[in-house]
């Protein structure tokens, strides 16, 4: 069983707001994040739940959270259950900081058809698709409420006032220092962070970061061992992200486009994508996962309103 979605209402909520993956209760200084088992690519949500991404995304997020809270504020306060966060109500910046160490997926394909700029970043002339890049480019995107997420240059976002220049360099600051800290993370692990993206706001007039950071939803990798070899040879990297969804939907004629029909989401292709992000987990976290129990409503809902219990009564 997986969850797919959850409708709670809770006592002094604000809002609720749906993303693509995650429920978010809106509480006056907090928010309540459910990380439901929902999968999300080229912008569209896709028909089936995977059992036990929620929990797995989760727990790397928080992971990730409390490593690099030395580099930037970020904004989890808890985690009360294995499919639950809690955290600072924060003020979101419109545009997310994709940062890239390789050339693949997106980038590669915009490579591949021509344009030796994105994002207005300048690349060589002569790069091959997962080929290490001189150095790690910062890429951005818009943050869509609908739709797809766009290409923007760091002239587009301060031209456009989207964020102002003095807390947009802090960003850089801070996305650049992150994927350094989630690249040696990684290493350690005989993993490649390829490439990710971070989403930062404000608390309280301080630029902080929001939202998940280097799962396999926001985050590619490739395993260390071999990557040269295979690079050499011309073959597909081994890889551990949510890229395998992307190239299956290609495959099935499917990249969120008008008119394009989802192909079926078979129990067996189901399990597969539960089992890659089980197995990065392990590989990520240096740990075997361990489920929790079978998902279940009424725990995750007794889970947040225990937190706020605890919470008033400090």
């Amino acid at each position: 069983m997986a969850i797919k979605e959850t409708n709670f209402e809770f006592p002094q909520q604000e809002g609720f707001y749906r993303g693509k993956v995650r429920d978010v209760y809106i509480f006056p200084e907090t928010i309540a994040i459910v990380v439901t088992d929902r999968i999300s690519a080229f912008d569209v949500v896709l028909p089936e739940a995977i059992p036990f991404k929620g929990q797995v995304l989760n727990k790397i997020a928080s992971s990730f959270l409390r490593a690099t809270a030395d580099i930037v504020p970020n904004w989890l306060l808890d985690t009360p259950h294995p499919q639950v966060s809690i955290g600072k109500r924060c003020q979101p910046f419109p545009v997310e900081m994709v940062i890239r160490g390789y050339l693949s997926g997106h980038a590669w394909r915009e490579y591949r058809d021509g344009k030796r700029s994105i994002c207005g970043v300048p690349l060589p002339n002569g790069l091959r698709e997962n080929d290490q890049l001189p150095q790690p480019i910062i890429t951005p995107t818009t943050k869509a409420a609908t739709g797809h997420d766009q290409d923007i240059s760091r002239a587009e976002i301060l031209d456009r006032k989207l964020v102002p220049e003095d807390l947009y360099l802090q960003m850089e600051h801070y996305t650049r220092a992150l994927f350094d800290r989630g690249t040696a993370m990684a290493s350690s692990r005989g993993l490649i962070l390829v490439d990710t993206k971070y989403e930062f706001g404000t608390y309280r007039d301080k630029v902080t970061l929001i939202d998940e950071i280097h799962t396999p939803d926001s985050s590619r990798y490739f395993y260390s061992q071999g990557y040269q070899s295979r690079q050499d040879n011309g073959e597909v990297q081994k890889q551990l992200s949510k890229e395998f969804v992307r190239e299956w939907l290609m495959e099935n004629g499917f990249q969120g486009k008008p008119g394009q029909t989802i192909p079926q989401m078979t129990s067996q292709v189901v399990k597969s994508i539960s089992d890659r992000y089980i197995e990065l987990h392990d590989k990520l976290m240096g740990e075997t996962f361990n489920a929790g129990n079978n998902p279940d409503q009424e725990q995750i809902e007794t889970s947040i309103l225990n937190w706020f219990q605890k919470a008033a009564a400090i």
